[in-house]
């Protein structure tokens, strides 16, 4: 593929082999508060040990899963309508966006009525954009600073636990060595902290804490509403942001939908273009 084939949206489509699940694991999800507070994870199954050490069970361990919906069995992909607007009922909710009849640019409206790029559009994707009602503030710092505990801090903070606890709780049910095990887990070295402040367990009012402070950030954009809540913060688990771009040479279109779709799928938390 190069530079001059041309992109039609009707042809366009993902990797099979990007969308196949990933082997000796499933995709789980963790709710919160609310129906609609469903946190991806993912459970990855181990052998048991082999009876000549013992024959023990082990229990499956979850791991931070940041692949979207693309992992997902029971998900249907579909590139041309793009991924459904997960947090829109939480931003509907607070009550401080409005809808725009039209794109606010005078160069979007432009692209969006010249009919040359009319094979380029993909049908399903027609979200008009959103603002801030006049006077307010939708940026999670705001909230935050306010006392609010939003739904994308609770996802946050579900997210960054991975399921710690019900894991400890399986080992422990494996047996007495099982809750050795559970007890070695538990002692950490006092080590050089660096001065982070990390606890235990992170809850959703810690998230809110380390926002209000400005020492972390969500970045939750309210016209991209198919985004998953993540954290950036000293006392947050590292993130990994791909860097992808296309080149005048030798890329197109669906080379830069490929990169995207391989970097999200093998643990890209952000994708910058």
């Amino acid at each position: 593929m190069n530079a001059t084939e041309k992109f039609v949206a009707a042809d366009a489509h993902v990797d099979e082999a990007a969308v196949a699940p990933l082997p000796n694991s499933r995709k789980i999800y963790v709710e919160g508060s609310r129906p609609d507070l469903r946190v991806p994870m993912r459970e990855i199954a181990q052998d048991d040990t082999p009876t000549a050490f013992g024959g023990e069970k082990n229990p499956p361990i979850y791991v931070y899963d940041c692949s979207g919906p693309y992992t997902d069995p029971a998900a249907k992909i579909d590139i041309r309508s793009g991924l459904p607007a997960l947090r829109q009922r939480w931003i509907e909710e607070r009550g401080d966006t409005e809808v725009l009849p039209d794109l606010s640019s005078e160069f979007g409206r432009q692209r969006a009525a010249d009919p040359a790029l009319d094979e380029l559009r993909f049908p399903g994707l027609h979200r008009k954009p959103r603002r801030a009602r006049a006077g307010m503030n939708v940026s999670q710092m705001h909230y935050a600073r306010k006392g609010i505990i939003t739904p994308e801090m609770e996802y946050v903070a579900i997210r960054e636990n991975v399921n710690r606890q019900q894991y400890l709780e399986n080992l422990r049910a494996t047996g007495p060595m099982g809750e050795k095990m559970v007890k070695l887990l538990g002692r950490q070295h006092k080590g050089q902290d660096f001065g982070a402040s990390i606890p235990a367990e992170i809850t959703p009012e810690f998230v809110r804490s380390e926002v209000a402070r400005g020492r972390a950030i969500i970045p939750n954009n309210i016209n991209h509403p198919e985004s998953e809540p993540m954290i950036i913060g000293r006392n947050f688990l590292v993130k990994i942001n791909a860097n992808i771009g296309n080149s005048a040479l030798g890329s197109s279109i669906n080379e830069e939908v490929d990169k995207m779709t391989w970097s999200t799928r093998w643990g890209g938390d952000t994708v910058m273009d």
